[in-house]
C-alpha cells in the first residue's frame, strides 16, 4: 500500500519545530515506506519553491532537504471550499495513495469544516481501517468543548479511525514507566501502599508565557498540564498490570485510575507569576493559574494512604520533569540502627531536560563506624543511546504509521480527566501573586505542614 501524510496546518509553528524534524529523521532511518508522500497544506497561496524557502528560514535542525522535499507537495487550501478537498482527493488518487493518515495541526474550531470536507471528499471514509485522522491538544477547553468536538469527528469517523496526541506520552522514559513497573520483579511486588510512602508528579518551568499569552490565558495550568499530561503520568504510575501490553488493555486500566483519583478542592494551591500579566494578549485583571500544587488521593485496595502530589508551573526555579516514588522506610532498619541516620529509599524517573532512572538505596558508610548513607544507581537512558534519543514526535508519527494506538488517547481517558479538573476549578482561590519559586514552596509547606524536600 502506498501511504500518505497529509498535514493540515503546514505553515504553523508545530509543522517546523517538530513535524519537519520528526519527519527527516524517520526517513533516514528508513522508517517510512519508500514511496510514501508527504501533502503539506494550508491556505497560504504559495509555490512548492515558496513553501520550502519559507520552511529552511523557520526550521532549526540540521534537516536533508533533498530528500525530504523529493517526498512533499504544497497544497494551497481554503477549508471552507468542498472542491479544493476535491482536488486534493484527486491529486492522491493520481499518486497511488491507498493508505491516508490526515494530521489537524491547526486550532480546535477548525476540526469541524476540515473533518467534513476530508470525509465528503473521500481522503478519509467511515469505517476504512487504512484511513485516519489525527489531531492535537488541547482536546476541548473544557468537558462540553471536548465532547463538542468528539460528536463532530464521529460524525465522519469511527473511534478507532481518531488518533488524539498528547506529545508527553511520545517521551522515551514516560514510555519506560511500565517497563520499569512490571519488567522488574523488585518494584512490581512493593508498588502499593504497604511499602510506598508518597508520590509526585512534577512539570517545572523555567520560561513565563512568551507569545502564548493568547491561548494561555483561555486554558492555564490545570487545563494546559494537569487535565493531559500530569494525570496521564499519575495514570502509567498508579494503574493494575494490564492482561496484555496492547493498546486497549492498556487504556481499560488507566481508566480506571481516573476514575479513582480524588482532589479536594482545599488541597490545591494555585499560582500567577509576577509579570504574568504584562505579556501580550493576557486580560490586564485576568487571574489564570500559572502554578498549581495538588495533593491527590487514589482510591483503590493498591494505593489506599498514598498521597500523590501534583507540581508545574511556569518561571520557576529550573526545567525539571519527572516522577518521585518514595519508600517507606524499614521500621527493622531502625531497631538494628536506632542512632544512625536512614535516608528513604527512592526511584525517580526523569523525564526532562535528562531521561533516565535513578535509584536511591541505604548503604554503610566507608570507614570504621556503622553509620547508614544513602548510595545512587543513575541510569541515563540517552548516554545509552547509539544515536540521538528520538523525539516524541517521531515516536508518535511512527505509531500512527504503523497504526499502533498505545500512545495516544481514547475518549474515555480524555473524559474521565476532564471532570477530574472541572469538579476542582469553581471551588478553587484565586491564585497567589508570585516573584519566585520560593514563595510557592513556602506557601505550600505552610498550608500542608512539610517541608517537601523533593520539590
Amino acid at each position: 500500500m502506498k501511504q500518505a501524510i497529509v498535514i493540515f496546518g503546514s505553515t504553523g509553528n508545530l509543522m517546523f519545530k517538530k513535524l519537519i524534524p520528526a519527519l527527516d529523521r524517520l526517513l533516514n532511518q528508513e522508517r517510512l515506506d519508500p514511496d510514501a508522500r508527504i501533502y503539506c497544506v494550508a491556505r497560504r497561496d504559495w509555490t512548492f519553491d515558496d513553501y520550502v524557502e519559507h520552511a529552511k528560514e523557520e526550521v532549526d535542525k540540521q534537516v536533508d532537504w533533498t530528500r525530504l522535499t523529493a517526498r512533499m507537495t504544497y497544497i494551497k487550501l481554503d477549508i471552507d471550499c468542498q472542491n479544493d478537498y476535491d482536488q486534493l482527493q484527486d491529486t492522491m488518487a493520481k499518486d497511488g495513495i491507498d493508505d491516508a493518515m490526515v494530521y489537524l495541526a491547526v486550532p480546535p474550531q477548525l476540526f469541524p469544516a476540515i473533518a467534513k470536507g476530508v470525509s465528503q471528499a473521500g481522503i478519509v471514509t467511515k469505517g476504512d481501517e487504512h484511513a485516519r485522522i489525527v489531531f492535537e491538544k488541547p482536546f476541548g477547553e473544557d468537558l462540553a468543548s471536548a465532547k463538542e468536538i468528539n460528536r463532530d469527528l464521529w460524525q465522519y469517523f469511527d473511534e478507532s479511525q481518531i488518533y488524539r496526541i498528547d506529545h508527553y506520552l511520545g517521551k522515551e522514559m514516560i514510555q519506560n514507566i511500565l517497563i520499569v513497573r512490571f519488567a522488574n520483579k523488585i518494584f512490581e511486588d512493593s508498588w502499593n501502599h504497604d511499602t510506598i510512602e508518597d508520590v509526585y508528579i512534577i512539570a517545572k518551568e523555567e520560561e513565563g508565557v512568551m507569545t502564548r499569552g493568547g491561548y494561555y490565558d483561555e486554558i492555564g495550568a490545570l487545563k494546559d498540564m494537569l487535565q493531559s499530561h500530569l494525570l496521564q503520568m499519575a495514570s502509567l504510575v498508579a494503574m493494575e498490570k494490564p492482561d496484555t501490553y496492547s493498546s486497549e488493555d492498556i487504556k481499560n486500566e488507566k481508566v480506571k485510575v481516573f476514575q479513582d483519583i480524588k482532589i479536594r478542592p482545599k488541597d490545591v494551591i494555585l499560582g500567577q507569576y509576577d509579570g504574568y500579566l504584562d505579556a501580550v494578549k493576557v486580560a490586564a485583571d485576568s487571574t489564570t493559574e500559572t502554578f498549581v500544587f495538588a495533593e491527590a488521593s487514589i482510591n483503590n485496595d493498591r494505593w489506599k494512604g498514598v498521597p500523590f502530589y501534583f507540581l508545574t508551573g511556569k518561571k520557576l526555579d529550573e526545567k525539571r520533569s519527572e516522577i518521585i516514588v518514595n519508600f517507606k522506610n524499614d521500621n527493622g532498619a531502625r531497631s538494628l540502627w536506632p542512632d544512625t541516620y536512614k535516608p528513604k529509599n527512592q526511584l525517580i524517573i526523569k523525564v526532562a531536560p535528562d531521561d533516565g532512572v535513578k535509584f536511591q538505596f541505604n548503604v554503610k558508610e566507608p570507614g570504621l563506624s556503622d553509620n547508614i548513607v544513602p548510595a545512587e544507581l543513575d541510569y541515563c537512558h540517552s548516554c545509552h543511546s547509539l544515536e540521538n534519543t528520538p523525539e516524541a514526535y517521531e515516536k508518535l508519527l511512527l505509531d500512527l504509521i504503523n497504526k499502533n494506538r498505545t500512545l495516544f488517547t481514547r475518549w474515555d481517558e480524555i473524559e474521565s480527566t476532564w471532570r477530574i479538573v472541572e469538579q476542582l476549578k469553581e471551588k478553587l482561590d484565586k491564585p497567589h501573586t508570585y516573584s519566585s519559586y520560593a514563595q510557592m514552596k513556602q506557601l505550600i509547606s505552610t498550608r500542608f505542614g512539610e517541608d517537601f524536600d523533593d520539590l
